[in-house]
């Protein structure tokens, strides 16, 4: 973990454009923009093909980034981002959808490989290194024989729309508690399922 006064570079995957936006594939778009406005900042779009916003979140001083690329090509934008800002890998989070995991768990995991997600491949393969954060969002597997292709860069159905806003802000939450608490206690807290009311958790 990094001392408190370092910045934390906090990156979503999607694609560019009104197209794209509501896609499963651009989960990590989402939560980046409820973490923007938690920050009470806007994205610009600035070097690198980025988007970026700063601020604090959880005390910490953040840069948030969405890269403009296409999703294959992210590793540039966080390559430049992360050299920018001079953060190293360990104090880089990259918020993408997972095919592996239900709608809306979120997962939060240190290192490892990029499953088949050609965003993780691209950041990967630039930074030279897959020791950086990653915070999972669970986007459940295609329905029948559907390509995985395709059913990433469908919409989320109106039943998913539905709980998407809670399911975001759960996420962005992982994000806050990995930065003030570290990975364990984020694991600890968000890999139980859903906390029931009293606070225990599912």
């Amino acid at each position: 973990m990094g001392r408190a006064g370092e910045r934390w570079l906090i990156v979503g995957l999607g694609n560019p454009g009104p197209g794209y936006a509501a896609n499963r594939h651009n989960a990590g778009y989402m939560v980046a923009d409820v973490l923007a406005g938690r920050i009470g900042a806007r994205f610009r779009a600035g070097r690198f093909q980025a988007a970026v916003a700063e601020g604090r979140l959880a005390g910490r001083p953040v840069t948030l980034g969405k890269p403009l690329t296409y999703m294959n090509l992210s590793g540039g934008p966080v390559a430049g981002l992360s050299g920018y800002y001079r953060v190293p890998p360990g104090q880089l989070v990259v918020i993408h959808d997972e095919l592996d995991l239900p709608f809306g768990t979120v997962r939060l995991k240190l290192g490892g490989g990029d499953n088949g997600h050609n965003g993780l491949r691209a950041v990967t393969t630039s930074l030279g290194t897959r020791d950086y954060y990653r915070i999972r969002f669970g986007i459940g597997r295609p329905p029948g024989r559907m390509d995985p292709a395709a059913f990433v860069l469908r919409d989320f159905s109106v039943a998913e729309r539905k709980e998407l806003p809670l399911l975001l802000d759960r996420a962005a939450d992982a994000a806050e508690v990995l930065l003030t608490d570290g990975l364990a206690a984020a694991q600890n807290a968000f890999h139980g399922g859903a906390p029931r009311p009293d606070g225990a958790p599912a």
